[in-house]
């Protein structure tokens, strides 16, 4: 009798003091999600595991650096390639993709589609066939798809497909296909906006809207030297909106003194600016 009570009370202990182990989360997505022309695209690239065996470590970098501040455990892992939308990684990539995840975190094209700019025919067709292939591995996985920003590449040059319209309509139809994706997929759990949240620095004063006519003195250039992908600020907001929607912590909560801003050089001021433009935008209806 003594040696079972023994016996039970060393497995409660070890069931006390054991770790949990760390929760899953894979990034499928192309240069937007590894950081192209950034320093972000090799930062703590160590800390992730790059199933292309390429070293990136980009936005999921970032990401874990503020879960692992926040306490939180996660094992982070992303397949990306550039210029490419979730088609191409469905198509190619399902040997590394098809496993047991609790999170996933899509990320297709810049336009949605590249033959039909703006239609989110593409996305939602692969989206499901995703959501189909994941939830068979696991039935209670998190799927979360992230909308990107207006090119201004393609708004202020001619014969562009947002060509002469306002800077922050792309954001907004990238918005919407992504929109669509999710309410016909169910099981989606939620839309990161990281257009619409461009849109809101831009509207707010802290981002320039047009980088072809200079960045004028105070604001910040979200773009990088192409006017296409985002500079080191704007993937650091795309991170802050990712970790906000997929962890449910405020981007607030972040802080200006979170390690990485020191690594890449970034202004703490500009920082705490950017945290509120995140936090604002998730809270919006």
């Amino acid at each position: 009798m003594r040696q079972r009570l023994a016996v039970c009370i060393a497995l409660a202990f070890l069931s006390v003091s054991l770790p949990a182990s760390a929760k899953t989360i894979l990034f499928v997505g192309n240069s937007f999600t590894y950081g192209e022309l950034s320093p972000v695209m090799r930062f703590r690239s160590q800390t992730v595991t790059d199933l292309n065996g390429g070293g990136v470590g980009g936005v999921p970098a970032l990401f874990k650096a503020f879960a692992t501040q926040a306490g939180l455990d996660y094992d982070v892992s992303l397949e990306t390639v550039p210029g490419v939308g979730l088609d191409y990684h469905f198509a190619n990539k399902r040997a590394l993709l098809d496993r047991k995840w609790d999170e996933t975190v899509l990320q297709s094209f810049s336009t949605l589609d590249a033959a039909r700019p703006g239609d989110p025919a593409l996305l939602t067709k692969f989206t499901d066939a995703f959501s189909g292939m994941f939830r068979k591995q696991n039935p209670n996985v998190r799927i979360f798809l992230t909308a990107t920003w207006s090119r201004a590449d393609l708004t202020y040059q001619g014969g562009a497909p947002w060509s002469g319209k306002p800077v922050q309509q792309m954001g907004k139809d990238i918005a919407a296909g992504y929109r669509v994706a999710a309410q016909k997929v169910p099981a989606v759990a939620a839309v990161v906006p990281v257009g619409l949240a461009w849109n809101r620095a831009i509207d707010s004063g802290l981002a320039d809207p047009n980088p072809y006519d200079g960045i004028a003195p105070g604001k910040i250039d979200l773009w990088a030297s192409d006017n296409y992908h985002a500079s080191t600020y704007g993937y650091y907001l795309e991170a802050l909106l990712v970790f906000g929607r997929v962890t449910g912590r405020d981007p607030l909560s972040v802080g200006d003194k979170e390690s990485s801003i020191r690594e890449l050089s970034l202004d703490p001021a500009i920082i705490r600016k950017l945290e509120q433009i995140a936090h604002d935008e998730l809270a919006a209806p």
